[in-house]
């Protein structure tokens, strides 16, 4: 049997491995409660499970926040999670599933949780378009084979933004700053596979003037960039002259950005091309092993300014270097 120190060290380095850990819940299924089919969080999210305690009801909370709890002292807001993805549960709201992403911290209520997995990025692929924008990824869960069971990913960080929308949408150029000067021809490098994080980084990009290309996953990214790559080696360009920096997010399907980032702080054709990583997971130990793959900067979702302010410092030391 592992030791408790054992599964803390496994569970710090799956970052370099291309793997992560779900854990693995369910909603309810039709009128009835039946066909009950299996959700997916990222572990790194969570911050503790416990049994649904009582939840105060606020008046005018919108549809599906049932309300908020106090947890050790903490105000959380509950929202109803089954309800959310339209499922009935059968048993009714059991457990309390507390995260912490995106800068905020809010409780969601689930039926049951079955299990924690782990698996590696490559057993994840992008389910983009399918549940309302909901669901992110479909994880294959015991692998690539034939009867594998198959959990969607839930897009946490899009339901909370459309169940409580920030006081203010859009992305003032006044608080962006001025405009960014990259060399002509030379591109900001995106991956991001929330479709809600694509549009706001499109919209801080377009603010600061920056021309970029946006991509969906880590692979697609990596594939884009040896593309630009093999494009500059022919006109006998650096490829610094073509991809100015790369922004990525860190959960992604097929590839993750700790992966990406690898890849390119490892690769002697891309080592001076920097990268920042533009993530939800937040967090000392988050932040560790983002230093730990060699990025250049860590800036956590969603502030379009200190994005901004990110980009633009990171930018000028590439300048300087």
């Amino acid at each position: 049997m592992k030791s408790v120190q054992q599964e803390v060290d496994e569970r710090s380095n799956l970052t370099n491995s291309n793997k992560f850990e779900l854990l693995l819940f369910r909603l309810g299924g039709d009128a009835n409660g039946e066909h009950s089919e299996l959700f997916g969080i990222n572990v790194f999210k969570i911050r503790e499970i416990v049994a649904m305690p009582e939840v105060t009801a606020v008046a005018g909370s919108p549809p599906h926040m049932l309300g908020v709890v106090n947890l050790r002292g903490q105000i959380i807001t509950v929202l109803d999670l089954p309800g959310i993805v339209g499922v009935t549960p059968k048993t009714g709201l059991n457990i309390m599933l507390v995260t912490e992403f995106a800068r905020t911290t809010q409780a969601f209520a689930v039926e049951s949780v079955d299990e924690i997995v782990r698996l590696d990025w490559s057993q994840v692929l992008t389910a983009e378009g399918t549940a309302g924008g909901k669901v992110t990824s479909i994880a294959r869960v015991d692998g690539d084979t034939q009867n594998t069971r198959l959990a969607q990913v839930l897009d946490v960080e899009t339901i909370l933004r459309e169940l409580v929308p920030p006081e203010r949408e859009d992305i003032d150029p006044e608080t962006i700053g001025p405009k960014v000067l990259l060399k002509p021809g030379s591109v900001v490098l995106a991956a991001d596979d929330s479709v809600v994080a694509r549009n706001l980084i499109e919209k801080g990009l377009e603010a600061m003037g920056v021309h970029f290309i946006m991509t969906k996953s880590g692979k697609e990214a990596w594939d884009r960039l040896q593309a630009i790559a093999e494009g500059a080696k022919a006109e006998g360009l650096p490829i610094t002259d073509r991809v100015a920096m790369v922004l990525t997010d860190l959960e992604m399907p097929e590839m993750d950005g700790f992966t990406l980032t690898r890849l390119i702080k490892q690769d002697p054709r891309f080592g001076k091309i920097p990268v920042v990583i533009h993530s939800s997971l937040s967090g000392k130990t988050n932040e560790d092993h983002v230093k730990g793959v060699g990025a250049d900067a860590y800036v956590a979702k969603f502030s379009a300014e200190d994005l901004a302010g990110t980009i633009r410092s990171v930018l000028g030391k590439a300048a300087n270097a």
